[in-house]
């Protein structure tokens, strides 16, 4: 009776999640509730993480709890470290969940709702969470070796020294961008600064207090933690009004970027019990107490979505980005659905961490879920803004125009209503001048956010949640510097170590400075270049980062189906082969474009090419003449990056398609480097 029961109740929550996401799907010209969107959402990863993530665990990866993990094996208190499952999870999640999932479905909003929310679903659950499970895995019996090591190692040669070149060269990109949307975030915001620094002294005691004062008091630990964390959010508001303190917290891009910088240099230096783990873990609380607040708000407000299903803007005339629905919403959503960044993390400082392998399931799928489901939140969060004001909000001053009457003209013309009142008036309870023209995601999801607790919670504090939906986003993306700091470390040590053995040694402490020194003066060039970019920055390398995030995520299904493969499992490696022949199509396709369109807004090189003419025949504004040969400079760095990552990713495919090939043949391959068995101490204890 007990098993017909609990087949009643999943068979009854799989019918409820088909009518939501027939719902979703379906509707067109009538508003659209927001909970059709949460519910299908939340019965789609319910079942998925029951049975598709089950059997994965059961079936293909064949998860023993017996075996020892190199946390255990390596225990040196440094990098290797034992670490209590909630905290490894709140690690793991606080790193992958950086501006992804908040900045891309925003973005990809340009489409409507439909496009995005689709690919949210299915890509989290058929691609990103078996991603990042099934890397986390195979690192985790492999000592934590990173990507490309593992590449290296299983593959050969050739598609390893790719996958390293590759990942590594994608890893200093990601990090910069990190960094530029922070500094961008908390630019002359004492509330934001005064609070993001308060975290780092609290992580700090946090770390202090659960290895030394009561050890394995977790909950202690995070109560304190989150205590601290509660009471900086408080006095980074109080900072903010105070007239002699708010200055010592309010800085240009510059100053931000040395801080962060430094910042990123400690975190990949010290050990990770001291900083980096408590830290995430305490981040982790505040993105998940936010997320769940907000999908507490939705379900009280249960408010419309105004964004239409799909826009005009699918063909590729959308004002916020360029390009068609195909491939771009695919690169746009990016970290919401499956992402390249996530394999780092899972074969980086995760695997050094995990206790058991039990928990692979829990960390590994159930996380990405977690961020699939921020993505969501975004998501809505984002469409129920009239969409006048989505893309007055949005949409870049070139597009639109500088002045607020020809933006409000151009916007209308589009067929989505705005006036210059409706937007002063927003701009006056969100505590700003103006928010015309603030692209890059953050501000539309920041109103977006305090819209909907201003309307549950009290609209008389609209400025307040505003600037806290502000002070969020950036703590969510600062944890995933971090993360991505610490890991390009070990990258490079892999590196190295190649050539140098003892460079290759995570003990070693002349290595881990000399190697952490090298990865953040590689993504602190770009970080300055950005911040002194007269454009804002985000031109030099945003256009990059979605394309690179999913062509390394198909290095890492490259890998793993390899890896399958060669394991004898060539029967299963479907379940990072479908994934991957779709990512191939995707950043192929948007990889050529971004080369080789003759569409300006498209393509880097027609891009380049058009500027340079204008400045050649004296077509371009004063103030534009003296930063074009900057601007050139940044379009034609992104197309030869676009070109070597393409080439990287190819190579590592044909030399994994080799090795199957051999493998199937049964010709010699390279022996698998897998960790022999060893028993658990702490599961016989």
């Amino acid at each position: 009776m007990k098993h017909l029961f609990i087949r009643l109740v999943w068979g009854l929550l799989a019918l409820l999640g088909a009518v939501a996401l027939s719902k979703v799907a379906l509707s067109r010209g009538e508003s659209l509730n927001a909970l059709w969107l949460i519910t299908a959402a939340v019965c789609l990863y319910l079942i998925a993480y029951r049975f598709y993530a089950a059997w994965i665990a059961a079936k293909v990866l064949c998860l023993d709890d017996t075996r020892a993990t190199p946390a255990e094996r390596l225990n040196n208190g440094q990098d290797f470290v034992p670490t209590h499952r909630w905290v490894v999870f709140g690690h793991h999640f606080a790193a992958i969940a950086g501006p992804g999932p908040l900045v891309g479905p925003t973005l990809a909003a340009q489409f409507g709702y439909l496009p995005g929310t689709l690919w949210i679903l299915v890509g989290a659950v058929l691609g990103g969470a078996v991603q990042d499970m099934v890397i986390l895995f195979f690192s985790t019996r492999r000592n934590g070796r990173s990507l490309g090591q593992m590449a290296r190692d299983e593959i050969g040669p050739i598609g390893g020294t790719a996958a390293l070149m590759g990942t590594f060269c994608i890893m200093i990109i990601l990090i910069a961008v990190l960094g530029l949307v922070v500094v961008n975030a908390m630019k002359h915001s004492p509330w934001g600064t005064a609070t993001v620094t308060a975290t780092l002294p609290i992580a700090m005691l946090v770390g202090v207090y659960m290895r030394f004062i009561r050890p394995g008091r977790v909950l202690e630990g995070s109560a304190l933690g989150v205590g601290l964390l509660l009471a900086s959010v408080m006095f980074g508001g109080w900072i903010d009004h105070h007239p002699i303190l708010a200055p010592w917290f309010d800085y240009d891009g510059l100053p931000l970027a040395y801080g962060i910088i430094a910042y990123g240099f400690a975190a990949a230096v010290l050990p990770v019990w001291l900083l980096l783990a408590p830290r995430d873990y305490l981040s982790t609380f505040m993105k998940l107490g936010t997320v769940l607040l907000l999908a507490i708000a939705i379900v009280v407000l249960h408010p419309e979505i105004r964004m239409p299903a799909i826009t005009p803007f699918i063909d590729g005339t959308g004002p916020i980005f360029g390009g068609k629905l195909f491939p771009f919403v695919f690169i746009t959503i990016a970290c919401g659905a499956i992402s390249g960044f996530h394999a780092l993390i899972a074969s980086g400082t995760t695997p050094k961490l995990l206790m058991n392998e039990r928990d692979i399931r829990m960390i590994g799928y159930g996380a990405m879920l977690l961020e699939s489901f921020v993505a969501i939140m975004a998501m809505i969060a984002a469409t129920v803004l009239e969409p006048g004001v989505f893309f007055a909000i949005n949409s870049p001053a070139g597009v639109v125009g500088k002045a607020a009457f020809d933006a409000v003209n151009t916007i209308s013309q589009w067929g989505y209503q705005v006036t210059e009142a409706q937007m002063q008036h927003l701009a006056d309870v969100m505590g700003e001048s103006t928010l015309f023209a603030r692209t890059g995601g953050a501000p539309s999801l920041a109103v977006g956010m305090a819209s909907i607790f201003g309307r549950v919670f009290g609209e008389h504090l609209l400025a307040l949640w505003y600037h806290f939906a502000i002070m969020f986003e950036a703590i969510f993306i600062l944890t995933t510097l971090d993360a991505g700091t610490r890991v390009g470390r070990f990258m490079l040590q892999d590196m190295l170590g190649n050539l140098h053995p003892k460079l290759g040694e995570t003990s070693s402490l002349p290595s881990v400075i000399l190697t952490s020194a090298i990865v953040v003066s590689g993504w602190g060039y770009f970080l300055y270049i950005g911040v002194i970019d007269p454009n804002g920055g985000v031109n030099i390398l945003w256009p990059l980062f979605g394309i690179a995030n999913q062509m390394l995520a198909a290095i890492a299904l490259a890998v793993a189906t390899g890896i399958l493969i060669k394991n004898n499992q060539g029967r299963v490696a479907w379940i990072t082969g479908l994934p991957l022949a779709w990512l191939l199509l995707v950043t192929t396709t948007a990889a050529y474009q971004k080369i080789l369109s003759d569409d300006i807004r498209v393509g880097f090189f027609a891009a380049a090419k058009a500027l340079g003419e204008q400045l050649r025949l004296g077509l371009l504004p004063p103030e534009k003449v003296a930063v074009a040969p900057q601007l050139i400079f940044n379009q034609y760095l992104d197309a030869w990056l676009t070109v070597f990552f393409i080439a990287m990713l190819w190579l590592v495919v044909a030399d994994m398609l080799r090795m199957s090939i051999r493998h199937w043949r049964k010709l010699p391959v390279l022996v698998s480097s897998e960790v022999p068995y060893q028993f658990s101490q702490a599961h016989r204890e």
